[in-house]
């Protein structure tokens, strides 16, 4: 039985992604392994919203070829964002690669791999260089994300939509992922409830611009857009206990989107709610479409909706042509605004986007230094809402052992807050309160003697 090795850079939709290609495989009689050492199949399903995510991903491909080196029979592939963006490009690379596959071909990767471990075993991958490259569009590819692992773990990724029409001049996503693509509503309520039948208690679901799901292929209904009509739709499969969405924009929060938050319980009380700058003038070159006043109307908004809302978000700091007003007004902003957290990003230049043909790009080390200084802000914040948890009890959904600590739980809680205890098993896949006890930068940590039975 052959062995294949995933390893997934990037977000969630990639880890989504390589779910789904993991399934496929193991319907076919292969075996998912964890070292890739043991594997004789590996698979590197890519990112390109970064630099340094592509390059880590070129960089494994290198040192994967020592151990070709050893196995000659080894197949090597890209998958994702990276593998559409470079193309043919990845095979004229140093090394050998043996399989390229875009985004929109994730469900035929099953296929390629029986391909080339056919050639394999009939001992041609030496003699001949026959690499397999499938980066074209495909109708309806947004419907094949579906099928999940065996297991009943207690969260799940469901892939609502694929692709962005939004064009910000920074992003390459319209181009790695194409133009928006939605799933009908039956089909995601049917793959939702049969998780819920495999003991899933929450879902996330999952777009590139999530909230804008469906406003191209279906109509709104008693005034309701496609996104809240599912939301209602999942809130509604029994079973399901907890109901998360990312990522979204700020000009998908519509007002009966806001509203969903006040009367929808199964909806979690958490958002992330990419900011990008607090300068307007920013916001404007980068093509996002609001300022930074609708933006904290938006934060009101929300925290009138659901009091006590964590809500976290995405920076970019040294866009073309910021200055350090421009700065300033983004760390203003931060801080007024509070966030329970924030991924902050050196602006990193993408081909073939507007952004990286602009005059005046920043040097490194300015965005080093507003970087740093963001992140004092952020963190700051972050230990704040994480140490006003401390005494308090909070209904957590355990989701396995830590990762970092194997003899302990971890779970989230409904704010998307992490939380370590002491717990037997039984725990696993259950939603319970746990009193915390203390907090770390990143971390709450609960009282096992008040775990509730």
């Amino acid at each position: 039985m052959p062995s294949v090795y995933i390893k997934t850079y990037g977000c969630q939709m990639n880890e989504r992604d390589s779910e789904q290609v993991a399934r496929s495989l193991v319907v076919r009689g292969y075996r998912i392994v964890d070292d890739e050492t043991q594997a004789d199949v590996i698979l590197l399903n890519t990112c390109s919203v970064r630099d340094m995510a592509e390059q880590k991903a070129i960089g494994k491909m290198g040192m994967l070829q020592r151990l070709r080196a050893k196995r000659p029979h080894l197949v090597l592939g890209y998958l994702g964002c990276m593998a559409q963006s470079r193309g043919a490009e990845l095979l004229a690379s140093p090394g050998r690669v043996d399989l390229v596959v875009g985004t929109q071909k994730f469900h035929r990767v099953a296929d390629y791999v029986d391909e080339l471990v056919r050639r394999r075993n009939e001992e041609r991958m030496d003699d001949e260089r026959l690499p397999i490259l499938d980066v074209g569009e495909e109708p309806g590819s947004q419907s094949t994300i579906r099928d999940h692992l065996d297991g009943a773990p207690a969260t799940a990724f469901v892939s609502i939509m694929q692709g962005c029409n939004m064009h910000c001049a920074f992003c390459i996503v319209p181009q790695t992922r194409g133009a928006e693509r939605s799933r009908c509503i039956e089909d995601i309520v049917d793959e939702v409830r049969e998780l819920a039948g495999r003991g899933v208690k929450e879902v996330t679901l999952l777009g590139q611009i999530v909230n804008l799901y469906g406003r191209h292929e279906f109509a709104k209904r008693a005034g309701l857009s496609p996104f809240v009509q599912l939301l209602e739709a999942v809130c509604a499969v029994e079973g399901v206990a907890r109901v998360r969405f990312t990522s979204p924009h700020p000009i998908g929060f519509r007002e009966d989107l806001v509203r969903a938050f006040s009367h929808l319980e199964k909806l979690v009380e958490h958002v992330h709610l990419p900011l990008q700058s607090g300068s307007n003038r920013i916001l404007k070159k980068m093509r996002r479409g609001y300022t930074s006043e609708t933006y904290l109307s938006l934060v009101d908004d929300l925290r009138r909706a659901r009091p006590g809302i964590a809500i976290t978000t995405d920076i970019i700091v040294g866009f073309p042509r910021e200055t350090d007003e421009d700065y300033l007004l983004t760390r203003a902003m931060v801080d007024r605004i509070g966030f329970d957290n924030a991924f902050v990003f050196r602006y990193s230049q993408r081909r073939d986007t507007p952004a990286a043909s602009m005059h005046d790009q920043v040097a490194e080390e300015t965005k080093e230094s507003w970087n740093q200084d963001l992140l004092s802000v952020v963190n700051r914040h972050s230990r704040e809402k994480l140490n006003a948890h401390i005494g308090r009890r909070v209904e957590i959904l355990c989701e396995g052992r830590s990762k970092n600590n194997p003899s302990r739980l971890t779970g989230r809680t409904r704010t998307n807050k992490i939380v370590v205890f002491e717990g037997s098993p039984r725990h696993v896949g259950e939603i319970f309160d746990v009193r915390i006890g203390s907090a770390s930068a990143s971390t709450l940590y609960g009282d096992p003697a008040l775990i509730a039975s």
